[in-house]
């Protein structure tokens, strides 16, 4: 298994936000929540790419995209943001803020299910529960498209997307970082459950960081590979 990789950003040119600015240095806590991110160990159908991280949500910033894949086909990809601002933010409730986007293409017979999108929710706060992690102010949107196809097109079979579009305050620990490793580590054990992969415990690879969660999980069928993030 591959460490995590990623790009930062402090809102300076010529940096990778992991050192001195020129307008001010990197915070430490920052650099040690960067740190954990780049190191932590993930299970092997994730692919982890660099992605260019918001320039306006806080001072600083560090963007990671993935996909889960099997074979050729990816089944469920998505972006995590780590947000930093020094001086502490209202909405927040904490200097730090993870950012999330995550889709999968489903079939249509699951798409219809009325109880989908408040499945997929508990789908992200129990990963995080499942690793003992403590986070607060959490909030999101559960999206779910349907296409239909007609015309010249009309040979393809409806398609299903959900989408979960989210973002949570992590507990920072001591000396002000969070534990960005498990928070990681819950985020792709969501990613891999929306993409219908057993638990990492269940015949998948363990991560890193955490603890290995997926108790009671119930899984979607697999589906048809998204577009990119």
């Amino acid at each position: 298994m591959a460490a995590a990789q990623g790009h930062s950003s402090d809102h300076s040119d010529g940096t990778d936000g992991t050192g001195e600015t020129g307008r001010e240095p990197v915070p430490a806590a920052f650099r040690r929540a960067v740190d954990a991110l780049r190191s932590a160990r993930l299970r092997p159908e994730l692919e982890i790419d660099p992605t260019r991280p918001p320039q306006r949500l806080a001072p600083f910033a560090y963007a990671l995209e993935a996909a889960v894949v099997a074979g050729d086909e990816d089944l469920a990809d998505g972006r995590l943001v780590l947000l930093h601002d020094p001086a502490g933010h209202e909405a927040w409730q904490g200097n730090f803020r993870l950012v999330t986007l995550v889709r999968a293409e489903l079939e249509p017979e699951m798409a219809a299910d009325p109880l989908l999108p408040e499945v997929c929710w508990s789908w992200l706060t129990g990963a995080l529960e499942a690793r003992g992690l403590g986070y607060g102010e959490a909030s999101g949107t559960v999206t779910q498209a349907g296409s239909h196809y007609f015309g010249g097109l009309a040979d393809r079979r409806p398609a299903s997307q959900i989408e979960i579009r989210a973002s949570w305050t992590p507990r920072e620990g001591l000396g002000g970082a969070p534990d960005t490793a498990s928070h990681l580590a819950a985020w792709c054990d969501l990613l891999c459950q929306i993409a219908g992969l057993p638990p990492a415990g269940q015949g998948g690879a363990e991560s890193g960081a955490g603890t290995t969660s997926g108790a009671g999980v119930v899984s979607l069928p697999q589906r048809r590979g998204p577009q990119q993030v």
